[in-house]
Parts: structure tokens; C-alpha cells; sequence
């Protein structure tokens, strides 16, 4: 399943019964911030407001709430068949040349598939049906909510930020939140280890008069989640998008940048920043559970606001998770994997739990084969792109399941002796980390919740795990229907 735009995506989903429209007057202050995370916490549907207070616009929110609608987003069934296409992908890459004639036609197709994925540019789009330019852009015209009762103001909170490295020229994609300051101008929330961040440092550095960029809302589904994504900054977002789609993405130049934006989105912003120039953002109630607090970031200033006739909003609200960005981030986790093993072959799973919001906690399970093993997994993760910025490492054996976090609760509490399993470093923590005794640097955790034996230097016995024998489960399960139970 592939779907060119977020209108296909809301049809299918309400054809399943997923997506719940909503008519009754709502207020984009509050209120559907409200609605939208009881129903995420809850497992409902994607949400469709079709009647906001003060705008003709309609907006759909909780896309992505639920791992279900996450995998038909990216056009699978399941999460797990996302590192199945991975893995397959990247075992074409490492076997170099296919030996026997169907292995090479099967090779040439899907590495033909990647190539056919790179986006397309067209000259036009339904983006650019309405062109407002001038003084005549405003903002205000669009239903941008407002999430929280602290929050400095109203927010973009699932928008494509799409900027161009001065130096190289590449492209990044990149979700990150714009706090509405006026019709024209809004904050851009480059955090300090992310890719647009380093975009704008380095239009500082070469002494640039401004940084082109462009916003879009509302793409399809794969391309929107792709902003979420942690790739390197070598690999572009619009690709992978086009990878999963099967089919590459749409780009339409745009009218008063020199950048493309999917030309299928709901809504495209352009314009600049200038570097230098900072304002006071914040405070926002973000996916911490806590409010980020106020901090100057780059200013926005917009140059164009284009949109498709009858313009759809899309939105989402972050806060305690797990929210929708928990579900978005476990398609992450999935996706990777198969990566993260090419590089450490000895992991077996990963699961970064919604309540360490993706970078206070990852859960790894690796095949231990020497002293320091874990040790070693635990470094290695912090020195691999954003891991970098993960507070607290867990490590287990191969046969735990990592996704079960009552297992893995028992298997540490269990197995660690604190003075000998537990590991501390410094290093970059994330912006948003309100933990730490000073901005972007503190402590980070590992914990070696392996079991231990000869090869740790230990001398007492390891018990074994308490399990009834495979005939005995047989026995029973033969007989359960005549126990009554």
C-alpha cells in the first residue's frame, strides 16, 4: 500500500473504521490538544475536526497514534516488516556481486527499486493551487493550536523543515516545532545536535546574509513521518519517504526560495532565516512530560505561504507519553535495527520504551561472548549519531525480551550488583534534558544486567532460571480442556 498524499491516508483509515470525525465546534486553544491525547492514550482513532472555531480549515490530528496506523503510514502490515525491508535491503549492499543468475535479477530489481525511489521533481503541484505572497501572508489564516496552558503561545508542531547545508548543498527534512510569534514570523526550533542546526551554523560561519527554508504541512504519510527519522545527514529523508512508498516523492520548486517541497502537501510556508538573529521561545509542553523552558532560537521570516484549495491541517500535541511521537519513534526503532546490527553484530533487539522518550532509555539485548562485552555495546551506542544523547543504556542477554519491560524490570533488579554493573560517563545530553546540572552536557548510565559467570572473573555458582520441561508443557496443554479451567 502506498498513498500519494494525507488525503488518501485519511480515506483509508476511515474506511477501516480508524478515524473518528468530529463536528461539533471545537476551540484550537486547548481544547483539541485535550481531546486528541485522551483518545491517543486511550488506542483510539485518528481524529478529524471538521468544524474549528474561526477557520473554514479542517484538521486532523493522531495520524500516527497507534503502531497499527504508524505501519499502514509506511506501507506495511506490521512495524517488524520495516526491519524485514531493511535487513533485506542492506544484505543485497554487504554480498557483493549475486552468484547465480536469479539472485542477480533479484538484486537488480531492488536496488533498481531504490534508484526508482529518488524524488521526482515536477513542475507543478496541488500545493501551489493558492500562491500568497507579499504582505499579504498571514499566518494567522491557518488553525495552529495551541497544546498546553503554559505554552508561550501557539505552535507548528508537525511540520517538514526543509533546508539546504550552505557548504555541500544537501538537503535535511527535519520535524521541528515553530512557535507562531506573528502573521509572519515564527521561531524555529533547531536544537543543538540536530542537522538544521548545523545547517544555520554553518550560514553563520560563511557569513551569510540568510538561510532559505521551507515548511511543509501535511504531506503524505510516509514523507511526514520521515521528518521524525535519525539518519545520518548524508542520507536524504525525501529518499527514504520514496524507499518505502515504493514510489519516489513529488518535489515542486518553490516560489520565493530556492528549495522543493512535496508537491502533494496540504500547505508549503517559505522563507528565511537570518543568522544572528535570535528571539525567546518557549516555554512548550513537550514530549519530555515536562515544559521545555523559554530559550532563544533562530527567527522565521516568511516570504510565501502556497496551499492546495480546501486546505487540510495537519497537527499533532506531545506531552506525558506515550503520545502520537511514541508510536512515531517505535517505526524509528524498528527501521534501524537492521543498521545498528550491521555495525554491532552481537545486538539481538532494541526497544526505547515510551516512557524514556527515545533518548533517557534504551533497552538492548546482545549475544555475550567476552569480559567487557557489555561495556563495549554500551560506548559504542553512545558514540553513533543521536545515541549519543541517550541518559540511561541497559544491557541484557540474548534470550530476554526486550520489549517486555516487566521481564527486563525483573532481569536487572535480579542480576546487577550495583558497585560492579553500573557504569557512569559524561557526554552531550539533549537540549531538552532539564536534569542536568548545565545545558546540553551531563551524567549518562549504563547498567550490565547480564548474567555473570566465569568469563566476568566470578567464582560462585549462577543459579539457573526457574522453567518446567518441554514435556510437562505438552502434557498440559494436550489436557487443558479437561481441567475446566
Amino acid at each position: 500500500m502506498s498513498f500519494r498524499d494525507v488525503r488518501e491516508f485519511v480515506s483509508f483509515l476511515e474506511d477501516r473504521g480508524d478515524l473518528h470525525r468530529i463536528k461539533a465546534p471545537v476551540s484550537r486553544d486547548l481544547e483539541m490538544a485535550e481531546i486528541a491525547d485522551r483518545v491517543v492514550k486511550s488506542g483510539g482513532p485518528a481524529l478529524y475536526f471538521e468544524n474549528v472555531e474561526g477557520f473554514d480549515v479542517p484538521v486532523v490530528m493522531n495520524l500516527f497514534g497507534s503502531e497499527q496506523r504508524v505501519a499502514w503510514a509506511l506501507g506495511v502490515d506490521k512495524l517488524d516488516d520495516l526491519a524485514e525491508r531493511t535487513r533485506d535491503l542492506l544484505g543485497i549492499l554487504r554480498q557483493g556481486p549475486p552468484a547465480g543468475l536469479g539472485d542477480k535479477l533479484r538484486a537488480l530489481g531492488k536496488l533498481a527499486g531504490v534508484a526508482r525511489a529518488q524524488p521526482k521533481t515536477v513542475s507543478r503541484g496541488p500545493c501551489q493551487e493558492v500562491v500568497v505572497t507579499g504582505d499579504d501572508v498571514d499566518l494567522n489564516s491557518l488553525p495552529v493550536i495551541k497544546c498546553w496552558p503554559m505554552d508561550a503561545g501557539r505552535f507548528v508542531t508537525l511540520p517538514l523543515v526543509i533546508s539546504r547545508d550552505p557548504g555541500t548543498g544537501r538537503r535535511n527534512v527535519g520535524t521541528y516545532r515553530m512557535q507562531v510569534f506573528d502573521g509572519k514570523t515564527t521561531g524555529m526550533h533547531w536544537q543543538t545536535h540536530k542537522v538544521g542546526a548545523n545547517h544555520y551554523r554553518e550560514s553563520e560561519r560563511r557569513g551569510r546574509e540568510r538561510l532559505e527554508v521551507a515548511v511543509a504541512i501535511g504531506a503524505d504519510p510516509a514523507t511526514m513521518w520521515a521528518g521524525s527519522l535519525p539518519v545520518p545527514p548524508e542520507i536524504d529523508e525525501i529518499m527514504v519517504s520514496g524507499v518505502l512508498r515504493g514510489r519516489p516523492v513529488e518535489m515542486v520548486k518553490c516560489k520565493t526560495v530556492d528549495l522543493e517541497a512535496p508537491a502533494r502537501s496540504e500547505f508549503v510556508l517559505e522563507g528565511y532565516v537570518t543568522p544572528g538573529e535570535l528571539r525567546s521561545e518557549g516555554p512548550f509542553g513537550d514530549h519530555t512530560g515536562y515544559y521545555s523552558a523559554a530559550d532563544d532560537y533562530p527567527v522565521l521570516h516568511l516570504t510565501a505561504i502556497t496551499h492546495r484549495r480546501s486546505p487540510i491541517y495537519a497537527t499533532t500535541v506531545v506531552g506525558r507519553p506515550p503520545s502520537e511521537d511514541y508510536f512515531m519513534g517505535k517505526a524509528s526503532e524498528r527501521l534501524m535495527l537492521p543498521a545498528l546490527q550491521l555495525t554491532l553484530p552481537e545486538v539481538v533487539d532494541v526497544n526505547f520504551p515510551a516512557e524514556g522518550i527515545f533518548h533517557n532509555l534504551l533497552l538492548v539485548s546482545i549475544r555475550k561472548e567476552y569480559p567487557g562485552h557489555a561495556r563495549k555495546v554500551m560506548f559504542a551506542l553512545w558514540g553513533l549519531g543521536l545515541l549519543m544523547l541517550t541518559k540511561t543504556i541497559i544491557v541484557v542477554d540474548h534470550d530476554v525480551d526486550v520489549q517486555d519491560l516487566s521481564e527486563v524490570a525483573w532481569r536487572v533488579t535480579a542480576n546487577i550488583d550495583p558497585s560492579r554493573d553500573v557504569v557512569f560517563a559524561d557526554g552531550p545530553v539533549d537540549d531538552l534534558d532539564h536534569a542536568s546540572p548545565s545545558p546540553k552536557f551531563g551524567s549518562k548510565m549504563g547498567i550490565d544486567a547480564t548474567a555473570k559467570g566465569p568469563m566476568d572473573g566470578r567464582t560462585r555458582e549462577w543459579p539457573p532460571l526457574i522453567e518446567m520441561t518441554d514435556e510437562v508443557k505438552a502434557l498440559v496443554d494436550s489436557k487443558w480442556s479437561e481441567y475446566g479451567i
